[in-house]
């Protein structure tokens, strides 16, 4: 078999694979009332895999030594604040990245 042909089929594959995982849940929840408990703790996993996937890249710039950059806080916490108090997705992605790229501009002219 064709390593090309091998690729694809395994990407087929577990597409396939991840729909159905993903389906037997809506299905399995579709018809049944999910407890209390487990609603209220469903409203917080957007957030908490946000800040696992922004958290890193924040507090780690190079990959490979954890270290902090001044210029990604600042541009992660002028974004925060925009969205907290405007709610709009284009202005805090616009916010965070003209601080990001003014901080590190500035940055790169001083040294």
């Amino acid at each position: 078999m064709d390593v090309a042909l091998k690729l694809w089929l395994v990407v087929a594959i577990v597409g396939v694979l991840n729909y159905l995982s993903r389906l037997s849940f809506i299905a399995i929840f579709a018809r049944r009332q999910v407890p209390a408990l487990l609603a209220r703790a469903f409203r917080y996993v957007p957030a908490a895999m946000l800040t696992a996937l922004v958290l890193p890249m924040v507090v780690t710039a190079s990959g490979e030594t954890p270290h902090v950059s001044l210029p990604r806080i600042a541009a992660s916490l002028a974004a925060g604040v925009v969205a907290f108090f405007t709610r709009s997705t284009l202005g805090t992605l616009a916010t965070g990245m003209a601080v990001l790229w003014t901080l590190q501009f500035a940055l790169s002219h001083v040294r």
